[in-house]
């Protein structure tokens, strides 16, 4: 039996394996696009930071998990817990974002990660490969991959408008350099030329009884189109095709091996510059570009998930920092943990607006139950924390502080374990927030002090406050004491809404006294129960 296929058996496939993305241990990259300071993502590549305490108390965990589910190779968990704290490290950050709106570059970075996933998955197939030719082809074809990729990205990098310090300046520079080092194009044409002289050859194989033959291909008659040819004039129109297809695996079979080892002692040039070069290019990879492609999906991953939002008409904005000014503003934002629930089941989240000016630092929120208190005090927590990431923000306008630590304090059930009761638990966590806070810091409490009477709680709850205003924090707090509302001109009095006509909950949070009866008095309105309908129904 003869054959002119050069090789198709022993070459790579397109099987998917994940692999983890990034530079190999003990490599460094030159650059970071997440930080001006390198160190700090391969610090985070390296150890994974524990979860924040407040990522469970406003649901960021849920927002997280969501972000990275489809990118799990990436190991961005670690990114997402380690905030930001100067201006120019959010602002490095809103740079690259802003680059990203031009499409043209956004789907070229898409592309890139789509090669080097399928690199990775090449290389993963590589270990898993029993037969040396065909894993060094595998790995040849991996760097054919790579260096595609690294060329496409580099001239999608030099067409595009890129302004950033990360992207349009060092990647930028450094690409350019990469891609026209002699080390690179040596080893560009190297596998090119290489993978070009292996698919040239043919062979062929002679089959009689048990006893199989290789040789080189000498222009032996192809006997299928002979037979195919001799029996077209008894064809009387189209049958139905017998043929099975049969699955194909990357990996050989010993028959396929041997015949591969066969061609390789027919072609020992090239078979030993296949070795040759595969010897020279085990870390082919190089470290900066490796981490770019970890880091880059932590803006493609946030980005495919801010455009999810648009489908309900929910909009995110780059909110403006300081390190010191505590004029707060945020319009039209929303707890995006709850918006994506509510987005997946065809609904959409309510919006609201924060604003803390001329002194005013702490906001108490009352009013009827349900009526979205706990979700707006979740989300002013996590306004503050993804103006700490760098990330667009909820909303059509945002000015934050960019805090030092979000503290939290929601209820919890009673840990058997420490032995300590409901109350006393509470007064030991808020002990070493208060401990702990700073002037920069954030602090959001939702419902404290609800095992202890009426009276306790409010001497209780107002020295957590003179000591929260002491501190200059900033905060949130969701309480059914009104009395709270009024303590201080730095307090700001919110309530929960409803609808009169049909003592709806609208989830619209207001500024506005705390009186306890919002919800009372909607029913009573509604039932012309109020005292003027009363006196009204008497006196007729």
């Amino acid at each position: 039996m003869a054959s002119s296929n050069p090789s198709s058996f022993w070459r790579a496939g397109s099987k998917e394996e994940p692999r983890p993305a990034g530079c190999a241990p003990g490599t460094a990259p030159a650059l970071s696009v997440l930080f001006l300071d390198p160190q700090r993502s391969i610090k985070l590549s390296k150890t994974l930071p524990p979860q924040p305490d407040y990522f469970v108390d406003l649901n960021i965990d849920q927002a997280v998990d969501t972000i990275i589910a489809t990118r799990q190779e990436y190991n961005l968990a670690g990114v997402f817990r380690e905030p930001l704290r100067a201006k120019d490290d959010v602002e490095y950050r809103h740079e690259v974002f802003h680059d990203l709106e031009e499409q043209p570059l956004q789907q070229a970075l898409i592309a890139f990660a789509v090669e080097m996933r399928k690199m990775r998955n090449y290389l993963a197939q590589v270990e898993k490969l029993n037969y040396p030719y065909q894993s060094k082809r595998w790995h040849i074809e991996a760097i054919l991959i790579y260096c595609d990729a690294v060329i496409a990205l580099a001239q999608a990098l030099m067409a595009s408008a890129a302004k950033s310090r990360a992207i349009g300046g060092l990647l930028r520079e450094y690409l350019s350099a990469y891609v026209a080092s002699a080390q690179f194009k040596t080893l560009n044409n190297e596998v090119r030329s290489l993978l070009s002289e292996l698919d040239s050859i043919t062979y062929s194989v002679r089959i009689n009884g048990d006893t199989l033959t290789v040789r080189h291909y000498d222009d032996e008659a192809d006997y299928s189109e002979v037979i195919e040819t001799t029996f077209e004039k008894f064809r009387q129109g189209q049958v139905h095709d017998h043929r099975v297809k049969i699955s194909e695996y990357p990996e050989m079979n010993h028959i396929e091996a041997k015949v591969l080892d066969f061609v390789a002692l027919l072609n020992p040039d090239s078979f030993q510059r296949l070795d040759d070069l595969h010897a020279r290019s085990t870390n082919y990879l190089d470290a900066t570009i490796a981490e770019f492609d970890r880091e880059i999906q932590f803006y493609l991953a946030y980005i495919e998930y801010m455009a999810g939002f648009s489908k309900i008409d929910r909009h995110f904005c780059y909110p403006s920092v300081s390190e010191s000014d505590k004029h707060i503003l945020a319009r039209n934002c929303f707890d995006i943990a709850l918006g994506k629930k509510l987005l997946l089941v065809g609904k959409s989240v309510v919006c609201n607006d924060i604003e803390l000016k001329n002194g005013e630092r702490m906001i108490v929120v009352s009013g009827a139950n349900q009526g979205g208190k706990t979700t707006f005090s979740r989300m002013f927590g996590q306004m503050f924390y993804l103006a700490s990431m760098g990330c667009p923000v909820p909303g059509t306008e945002a000015s934050l502080l960019l805090s030092n630590e979000i503290f939290t304090h929601f209820e919890r059930q009673e840990d058997i374990n420490n032995l300590r009761g409901k109350l006393k638990d509470d007064l030991v966590r808020i002990h070493h927030i208060l401990r702990s806070a700073t002037p920069r810091s954030v602090l959001v409490m939702n419902e404290i002090f609800t095992s202890t009477s009426l009276t306790d709680g409010l001497f209780l709850s107002e020295k957590v406050m003179k000591e929260a205003i002491k501190l200059d924090v900033l905060g949130i707090w969701v309480t059914f004491i009104d009395e709270l509302a009024s303590y201080g001109e730095s307090v700001v009095s919110m309530i929960s809404t409803v609808d009169p006509s049909q003592t709806l909950r609208t989830f619209k949070i207001i500024r506005a006294s705390a009186t306890g009866r919002s919800y009372a008095m909607a029913l009573a309105h509604k039932y012309a129960l109020t005292p003027e309908s009363i006196k009204e129904r008497v006196q007729s």
